[in-house]
């Protein structure tokens, strides 16, 4: 499975009862309806940019036809006067503008982080309309009370409202709590800069931003009858996950399930962990599992001298170093939507569901690694593989195995097939010869990749 091809529909354009626009986009076309309701950070133009957020879109769209908009005061959607902010039941009105637009008369409206105060919103006012109502990483009020000690103090509320504004369009905030798995991916955090200048100006920010420190929803919530999920990451620094615990305690019948994981960004880590209770929440069932035998792309990398390195070291420094490495690894298989196998000493084994990514992610590694004085040495191969539980075998994974061996220190060694599937890409290869593999029939011609 070289990826999952959606349906994605062009941006387009609705026009809401005050004249205004609202830019959505319409992606798969599953039987269901998904209204997906994000913070305050969007741009449907250049999200697509980003693996992570184009491999959770592909996993929605998998079972359902996902309607995605900017708000108004983001992204392509007009943009909001500084002297006249919407109110919350206006911006709510927003969600039944895109769903008219889109003909959707019913759907499952999923609202994220700053976007659940709409999804909320429309839920309890439209259950004629609402099939379920999911929220991730959310809250009913973002400052703390008396009765509400999981918000955030008003003086520590003012500091970070301070601090988002100072560092907007860096990508800073990555590294203050929206994704702490990629406080090290430089690259990650460069897009997110980027993508922040993108949705709006610091101006456009500091007017909407501060209003979800303003209100408190949680007299809406005993009157919201529809199905209700609340997905919470347990170690959320950003949005506490006893918020969420207090959402569902406050919404009748709602189910409650708390996710592994530190990062607030709904899009990083492995989508299936967030979306897998989301589809069978509204379907009844997981996805279909994967199939015994698939077409993956396998990456083996490891170390160059590690031994010697451990030696000089001594043994607690090269743990520490160890450590680190993994942390810089594991950051850049999420970032390329890779899937971690196994990891064995100072090498890793992963997978990916198309070659190029798994290039791409074999260079970030080796790049971001000489921060910390490391060399590694790599090996793809894209193959028929099998899957047994969380482990991968067959003659793809051996023959991965024996590429990377080959590979010189630094260099990133492909077979054939690697380099024939990414043809027309930005990948440039040099021919590294014709090659016994030891254990493999045949002979093998090997390329080293090298950026376009």
């Amino acid at each position: 499975m070289l990826g999952v091809d959606i349906m994605r529909s062009e941006i387009k354009y609705a026009t809401n009862a005050d004249g205004q626009s609202v830019a959505y986009q319409i992606c798969g076309a599953g039987p269901l309806d998904i209204v997906f309701v994000p913070d305050w950070v969007g741009n449907l133009e250049v999200m697509w940019e980003e693996p992570t957020i184009a491999a959770f879109l592909e996993r929605i769209a998998r079972f359902a036809r996902v309607i995605c908009f900017d708000k108004r005061g983001t992204g392509l959607s007009d943009p909001v006067p500084l002297g006249a902010i919407p109110t919350w039941e206006e911006w709510m009105y927003d969600v039944a503008t895109v769903m008219n637009a889109a003909s959707s008369r019913q759907a499952a409206i999923f609202g994220h982080g700053d976007g659940a105060t709409m999804a909320l919103l429309f839920a309890a006012t439209h259950p004629d309309r609402a099939t379920a109502l999911i929220l991730a990483d959310a809250y009913a009020r973002r400052l703390r009370a008396a009765d509400y000690p999981c918000g955030v103090p008003e003086e520590v509320a003012a500091r970070l409202i301070e601090g988002i504004l100072e560092a907007w369009g860096t990508g800073e905030a990555v590294r203050g709590g929206a994704a702490p798995s990629l406080a090290g991916d430089e690259s990650f955090i460069t897009w997110r800069g980027r993508f922040e200048r993108l949705a709006m100006s610091p101006g456009q920010f500091n007017t909407v931003y501060p209003l979800t420190y303003s209100f408190d929803l949680r007299w809406v919530l005993p009157t919201i009858r529809v199905p209700t999920l609340v997905l919470h990451r347990a170690h959320n620094r950003y949005v506490l996950a006893a918020n969420g615990r207090y959402l569902a305690e406050h919404i009748d019948g709602a189910t409650f399930v708390e996710l592994p994981g530190a990062d607030h960004l709904f899009h990083v880590g492995d989508p299936e962990i967030l979306l897998g209770p989301v589809q069978e929440f509204l379907t009844g069932r997981r996805a279909t599992p994967e199939p015994e035998r698939v077409l993956a792309t396998i990456l083996f990398t490891d170390i160059v001298g590690a031994t010697e390195k451990a030696e000089s070291l001594g043994d607690g420094a090269w743990r520490e170093l160890l450590e680190r490495h993994h942390t810089l690894v594991r950051s850049e298989l999420a970032h390329f939507g890779g899937r971690e196998i196994d990891t064995a000493g100072d090498g890793f084994l992963a997978s990916f569901e198309g070659p190029g990514r798994g290039v791409h992610c074999a260079m970030a590694i080796r790049d971001s690694l000489h921060q910390l004085d490391l060399e590694i040495r790599a090996g793809l191969h894209t193959g028929e593989c099998e899957w047994s539980g969380e482990k991968l075998a067959g003659i793809a994974v051996h023959i991965g195995a024996r590429v990377a061996s080959l590979a010189e220190p630094g260099e990133i060694l492909v077979s054939r097939t690697v380099k024939d599937l990414v043809v027309g890409s930005s990948l440039a290869f040099a021919d590294r010869g014709i090659h016994k593999l030891k254990g493999v029939s045949d002979s093998w011609q090997l390329f080293r990749a090298e950026s376009g």
